[in-house]
């Protein structure tokens, strides 16, 4: 075991194929997207999203704590404390002067700003709520997290767009190798269920237009793909020091071996075509890890269903792995949740080592012929794996990468 590994001790998930880690992974496995007409969306060119479902904050916080709460931020509670529970951590069974809070988030809470402006454009300054801030700022949703765990040690928010959840791993584990923190509680939140997302964009031509057939909209590395599915969700991890769990009996499901970061510094949305900063942050994570292209089994793709992320996400892998390992991306099932997206597929690569089974991607039904990847859809593939790679990229070329390494 590499001294720069991090345990994985606990799992929490809220996601669109259902709240809790079990609901996810079988949602996952099935491959049978989440998608569906929202009518929060109505009359909007684009009416349909991967919404969480059922997701009743009152009900799973209580109202007291809910009601100050935007939905990103009430999602990554529930997960946070399910990851806590799954960990067996909590309240006397730590030092809360070394338990971290690292959450990452891309645009935080558009639906409250909406809701605001509409006072202040019709005149109604002084309707504007006293929490509309509290509510909505990116740095509130560790905030809260560390209010409710009672954890005292760095607490902070990350924001890299689209690899923010993964950025926000990333940073825990330095935390940690650093000696900084025993626990980091740490993961990513979004919600972009709401109508400033969903017209923006539309308008950037970003969005699948299939509001003919939602389900089959988020089709990753597909040759019919026409863009990605708006999505909301939160993923948790709990990470240890290795010797913190250890000396508290922890069974680890993975370790977070390394992590690799780059800008493309190419453009302010598009990827570099040929996945140059992708290479960059893939090469970084394998050398961060001390292991080679071969060591790697399994690639968990950003996979965002957009005719340029999905190329350059395979170009970048042909050429740091030759022959890439079998590759899936979730977000044919889950639909992109920005900020949230890169923990909750953390997770997932977790799961995929720790059941040792690869989930399929969703509404692949006829590889795009400029892709030479080998990605696993139909059904879930048995593989037995050692690593594997979760990759995660953002607006303004942010890319990040994690390496997690199966528990024996």
């Amino acid at each position: 075991m590499s001294a720069r590994e991090v345990a994985v001790t606990g799992l929490g998930l809220v996601t669109p194929a259902g709240v809790g880690v079990a609901a996810t992974w079988q949602g996952v496995l099935g491959g049978e997207s989440a998608a569906a007409g929202d009518p929060a969306l109505a009359e909007l060119p684009v009416s349909f999203c991967c919404r969480v479902p059922d997701f009743d904050a009152a009900e799973r916080l209580g109202r007291r704590l809910s009601w100050r709460l935007d939905r990103f931020a009430a999602m990554a509670l529930v997960a946070a404390r399910e990851a806590v529970a799954d960990a067996g951590l909590g309240a006397g069974g730590w030092d809360p002067m070394r338990v971290g809070v690292v959450l990452g988030v891309g645009t935080a809470s558009m639906e409250r700003y909406e809701a605001e402006f509409h006072k202040l454009a019709g005149g109604r300054a002084t309707d504007i709520s006293p929490l509309a801030i509290p509510r909505s700022v990116p740095n509130m949703v560790a905030g809260e997290l560390g209010m409710d765990l009672r954890v005292r040690g760095p607490n902070l928010t990350v924001s890299t767009a689209c690899a923010s959840g993964a950025t926000a791993l990333g940073t825990a584990r330095q935390l940690l190798l650093a000696d900084v923190c025993d626990v980091v509680v740490a993961g990513g939140s979004e919600s972009l269920c709401s109508r400033v997302p969903a017209a923006c964009f539309h308008q950037m031509g970003a969005l699948s237009r299939r509001g003919d057939d939602p389900a089959g909209a988020s089709r990753p590395f597909d040759a019919e793909r026409d863009g990605f599915v708006l999505a909301e969700g939160a993923g948790v991890l709990v990470l240890e020091r290795v010797e913190h769990a250890r000396a508290r009996a922890a069974k680890a499901r993975a370790y977070l071996a390394g992590y690799g970061a780059s800008c493309d510094a190419y453009h302010f949305t598009a990827p570099h075509p040929e996945g140059r900063g992708a290479v960059e942050a893939l090469e970084a994570a394998l050398g961060d890890a001390g292991m080679e292209p071969g060591d790697i089994d399994h690639v968990n793709a950003h996979g965002t269903s957009t005719v340029l992320n999905d190329r350059a996400e395979a170009r970048a892998l042909r050429q740091v792995f030759r022959r890439p390992p079998p590759v899936t991306a979730v977000k044919g099932v889950l639909g992109h949740s920005a900020g949230g997206a890169g923990a909750i597929e953390a997770a997932c690569t977790v799961l995929t080592l720790q059941e040792q089974v690869v989930p399929p991607t969703a509404n692949l039904q006829c590889l795009d012929p400029d892709i030479d990847l080998d990605v696993v859809s139909k059904a879930p593939r048995q593989l037995r794996m050692s690593a594997a790679v979760s990759n995660s990229f953002g607006f303004g070329g942010q890319n990040a990468v994690l390496v997690f390494r199966a528990a024996p």
